[in-house]
């Protein structure tokens, strides 16, 4: 059996794995933090480019903005506010007279089933995309009858999502069960 002495008053000791590894992890993170630089400059770059475009779109958009003011400062001088309230009210009757009833009708009776009826039809609402929203109320004697109506509905091209905010059970005066249908319809303007 063999003892080892040591007789220096240092010890001896193994740094050299340590430093090898310090530096070569100082290396990486060097090369890393140049890494985070080159990216920070070039972000720079990009973010100056797109003030600028900001700031070209914020001119034109003023430039636009008071364009827009003095044509609405224009229109509305008294000489030319009724002119444009006419051609609005104008506007909006030719909107409502181009939705088609016969076609409408004919559209609801192709996905109506035979046992649901059609109770009434509200005029249709156009919103400022030009869609038609329908309200109608329609009987039917078992709500079975009415899903699948609904079911319909959905499937159709014609019609869209439907939802029925209000259901009364039959009476003794109307046996069906009254639902009320709103639905997107499709029908071009």
């Amino acid at each position: 059996m063999r003892v080892q002495i040591n007789l220096a008053s240092e010890p001896f000791r193994r740094d050299r794995p340590m430093l090898v590894a310090s530096s070569a992890c100082a290396v990486v993170l060097v090369a890393l933090l140049g890494v985070l630089v080159f990216l920070i400059m070039s972000d720079r770059a990009r973010q100056s480019d797109t003030r600028a475009a900001v700031a070209t779109l914020n001119s034109e958009l003023r430039a636009i903005s008071e364009e827009q003011a003095k044509l609405d400062g224009t229109l509305r001088q008294p000489m030319n506010a009724e002119v444009l309230e006419r051609s609005l009210l104008l506007n909006a009757l030719i909107l409502r007279k181009s939705i088609s009833w016969t076609k409408l009708f004919a559209d609801i009776e192709s996905v109506k089933p035979d046992n649901v009826r059609l109770i009434q039809v509200r005029l249709p609402q156009v919103n400022a995309r030009n869609e038609v929203t329908l309200d109608m109320e329609v009987g039917a004697q078992n709500p079975v009858q009415m899903i699948e109506f609904l079911k319909r509905l959905q499937d159709s091209p014609l019609f869209g999502p439907t939802s029925t905010p209000r259901t009364s059970p039959p009476t003794q005066n109307e046996p069906l069960w009254h639902y009320r249908v709103m639905v997107s319809y499709a029908q071009k303007l």
